[in-house]
Parts: structure tokens; C-alpha cells; sequence
């Protein structure tokens, strides 16, 4: 690696840090690009030759906090009943709803119109179908579809639950009550 490389890394390292501090007393709403570039000592137009805007430096701090889930629930044991299931999920679902920025900032970039243009949310998205299905696979729920089917169900049932949570009009109902109802309703059908 050159001295240039190793600058580099340790500029984007900075301004990465300099953000984390930043969300850490303000929250993710609360960052702006002006005081990472204080924080971080450099001039603005450094901050844009490492992200192209402030979303594309949010895209990798909240994906890297959405992994830090994953890693914990990739190492659950299989869960035993929708109780089990929504213990080990609850986690990611609560960072993902923590402020209306997050969730927004995750929706914007969960999918990717092509295949250069996927980014680490969208890497999560993915890697949240992996750890479902393999964590499914065992599990005591329905047998008549895939454990990749039931994971991709999961996952679209938390979304949805999430948005209404964020929607005046229908969050009456708690976020765990609905999603629960919806994971017994999808997981283990009646006849």
C-alpha cells in the first residue's frame, strides 16, 4: 500500500468516526456534513471525494450498525416459536425504527436498480435473507414452502410493520403486537 493509500484510508476513517461521534450525541437526523468535516479536520471537498453525499456516508454507517445485527443473529440458535423468532429480530427492527431518518435512509437504498449500482443496505437486505433462511431451515414453523421463502416473508412483514408503526393513520397498534400477528398468520397457518 502506498503512502497515498494509507492517507486516504485514514481520512475516510476519520470522517467515519467524526460522523459516529456526531450521531452519538445528536442521533442520525442531527449529523450534518458541515461539522464531520470540523470534527474530522478536513476541507469540505475531501469529505466529497470520499461520499458523493451525505446519504452515501449514512448508507454505510447505518448498514454497518444493520451487520452488527445480523452477526448476533446469525449465531441465535434456531428459534423454537414466533416468540424465540421475535426476540432474535427485535434488535434490528428497533435500530431500523430508532428515528424516521434511519428507516428512511433504509428504504431508499434496500434495493439497487442494477447490479453496480447495490450498495451496503441493500448488501444487508440480502444477507438478512441468508441468515433467515439458514436459521429457518430447522425451525418448527410450516414445511409446504422454502426456508428462503419464509425468510423473504419475514423480512416483508417487518417492513411492512414498520411502515404503519411510522404512519399516525395506523400505528395504534404496537409494532411487536402487528408483526407477531403477522408472523404466526405467515409461519404457522391454520389448515
Amino acid at each position: 500500500m502506498t503512502k497515498q493509500q494509507s492517507r486516504t484510508l485514514q481520512t475516510r476513517a476519520r470522517l467515519l468516526d467524526a460522523a459516529q461521534e456526531i450521531i452519538g450525541e445528536l442521533g442520525y437526523e442531527g449529523l450534518r456534513t458541515q461539522e464531520v468535516v470540523k470534527r474530522a479536520g478536513v476541507a469540505k471537498g475531501t469529505f466529497f471525494a470520499h461520499f458523493p453525499d451525505k446519504d452515501a456516508l449514512m448508507e454505510i454507517l447505518i448498514a454497518a450498525e444493520m451487520d452488527a445485527f445480523l452477526d448476533q443473529a446469525e449465531t441465535a440458535p434456531t428459534p423454537d416459536s414466533i416468540e424465540a423468532l421475535m426476540a432474535m429480530i427485535m434488535p434490528l427492527i428497533d435500530f431500523m425504527r430508532c428515528e424516521r431518518y434511519v428507516f428512511d435512509v433504509i428504504l431508499r437504498h434496500s434495493g439497487a436498480a442494477a447490479k453496480d449500482n447495490i450498495g451496503p443496505i441493500a448488501l444487508t437486505f440480502a444477507r438478512q435473507d441468508e441468515v433467515f433462511t439458514k436459521l429457518l431451515e430447522n425451525a418448527p414453523f410450516r414445511k409446504d414452502i422454502s426456508a428462503g421463502l419464509m425468510g423473504e416473508g419475514i423480512q416483508a412483514f417487518a417492513i411492512q410493520a414498520l411502515a404503519l408503526d411510522f404512519c399516525t393513520i395506523n400505528n395504534e397498534m404496537p409494532l411487536e403486537e402487528r408483526l407477531s400477528i403477522y408472523l404466526d398468520a405467515w409461519l404457522l397457518p391454520e389448515g
